[in-house]
């Protein structure tokens, strides 16, 4: 069995296998109907939180209680750092003034987070598909690579039951999806964005943009001129993402803050070496990868550098804020490292799965 041949892009493509990924597009009719699709089964994945299930007693999603006070405006009355995670509940605030009194027996809160998320998830899940299109040359590979995403335990779970993840997870690979397309005059509004999502996509994008330029950098057929347009897009993206921050803080609390100073000030862990072994214990950890890694490994070589070393530099650092963070609702971690990983895991099963058939 043989599985598309995948492009390095930390090297020059032969001319051929150049002019097969240049012509490889999706068009916007398209695209649009793989948005839709991917909305709708979100919104079924997410069905349950409507009128079967409160997410905001459950004691591992307790998180969305905070995102529901935001929706409902209700959000001065939450003193947790949660309040400052504002995009997914912004976008959920009009639906849920649209949906009160409107939609029967189902929660409108609940009902307008779920919306938000599901636009996150289907967002994601085309990214997917582009990048299996674009960068694999191969649709079919794409395709399932949305699907396997869209089936993993994660996002019926964790994803569409109000909790912020997909927003956060469709922006850290919407970076992705900007380096490897060279697009990186996109990269500072993704860097504001992703930041007014969760306060952990600050050091997810530093440590994932560093390690793509280092790697970029050491290319064999890289400009120095390339480099430096590189590194100045990247600098500008993290002053814009610590203005994000500052001005954030400014708007609700009426103060300045540092993302340093904000950060320090989460620290809980007494026990780095415990808290590690029970992030590494927690069930919700492996029911997200107890498939998805045996499946994707195999063929995880195939993939360019540029694309492996940000992701594992970034898995590293959700790794090392977790142990400092200390005690997280369950499923914090395996969270973490799907928003991260999840999506070129998928990818990378989806090639095992093509190949195999």
């Amino acid at each position: 069995m043989s599985a598309p041949e995948i492009v390095s892009l930390d090297s020059n493509p032969p001319a051929a296998t150049a002019a097969k990924i240049t012509s490889a597009k999706i068009t916007a009719a398209k695209a649009a109907f793989l948005f839709i699709l991917f909305f709708l089964i979100a919104g079924g994945f997410g069905y349950p939180i409507l009128n079967r299930f409160d997410p905001r007693q459950m004691p591992a999603l307790s998180d969305v209680k905070s995102y529901a006070a935001i929706v409902t405006g209700a959000e001065s009355a939450d003193p947790s750092y949660r309040r400052f995670r504002v995009l997914v509940p912004w976008i959920a605030r009009p639906v849920y003034r649209v949906a009160q009194g409107r939609i029967g027996t189902w929660d409108p809160v609940m009902f307008s987070l779920l919306v938000s998320d599901s636009i996150f998830v289907a967002a994601t899940a085309v990214l997917i598909v582009l990048l299996g299109i674009r960068h694999l040359g191969n649709a079919a590979v794409g395709l399932l690579g949305a699907f396997v995403y869209l089936a993993n335990f994660a996002v019926p779970n964790l994803r569409v039951v109000g909790l912020v993840d997909a927003g956060e997870g469709f922006f850290m690979l919407a970076l992705f999806w900007s380096l490897a397309e060279v697009r990186l005059w996109l990269l500072p509004l993704i860097a504001v964005l992703g930041t007014l999502t969760k306060e952990s996509f600050i050091p997810y994008f530093i440590a994932f943009t560093a390690v793509w330029w280092l790697t970029l950098r050491g290319g064999r057929n890289r400009t120095r001129s390339g480099s430096d347009a590189s590194a100045a897009w990247i600098a500008v993206s993290w002053a814009a993402s610590v203005a994000a921050f500052v001005v954030l803080h400014r708007a609700i609390e009426g103060t300045f803050t540092s993302p340093l100073a904000f950060g320090l000030g989460l620290h809980q862990s007494q026990n780095y070496l415990a808290h590690f072994a029970e992030s590494l214990t927690d069930r919700m950890l492996w029911y997200t990868f107890l498939w998805l890694l045996p499946t994707a490994i195999p063929n995880l070589r195939r993939f360019p550098r540029s694309w492996l070393l940000p992701i594992a530099a970034t898995c590293l650092t959700a790794f090392a804020l977790d142990a400092f963070h200390g005690p997280a609702p369950a499923g914090a971690m395996g969270r973490a490292l799907f928003t991260i990983a999840g999506p070129v895991l998928s990818l990378s099963s989806a090639l095992l799965l093509v190949g195999m058939f």
